[in-house]
């Protein structure tokens, strides 16, 4: 089990990255900025789901191996996904619905991109962690 760690951790991580790197080049190649926008949006809600089932696979990962001893930094580890976890929450259900009603647009882009980096932040962490753990094991 401790094996799949890295890889939930990794998943994790750059589907956020991968995310990153496509939404400007749908502003950059999309017809209009209005498709672009849709475009994102749908892809943000696809990387919602993505990075909280590899949260929760994470969790329950790290809670089986910390009740095997596996896991040196479980308590970081977990303070990290969970951090994570509702930043992502909290752009999926609180910033994006004011983003597409398009409610105060700077103000909301940049209170969820914040919230984004804080959430990319956190799974790379994670990442860290558990490659140093396999590293060390």
């Amino acid at each position: 089990m401790q094996r799949l760690t890295p890889w939930f951790a990794a998943a994790w991580f750059f589907s956020l990255a991968t995310v990153a790197g496509m939404v400007p080049l749908l502003f950059r190649h999309a017809p209009s900025p209005a498709i672009a926008g849709n475009l994102a949006a749908h892809l943000f809600s696809g990387e919602t789901a993505v990075a909280a089932v590899c949260a929760v696979a994470l969790l329950l990962l790290i809670q089986a191996n910390k009740a095997a001893e596996l896991m040196d930094k479980a308590g970081l580890a977990t303070l990290l996904i969970v951090t994570g976890l509702l930043a992502n929450l909290l752009v999926e259900l609180a910033v994006a619905p004011r983003i597409v009603a398009r409610d105060n647009l700077a103000l909301w882009h940049g209170v969820g991109s914040g919230l984004y980096v804080l959430h990319a932040l956190c799974a790379l962490g994670v990442w860290c962690l558990c490659l140093r753990q396999r590293s060390s094991a």
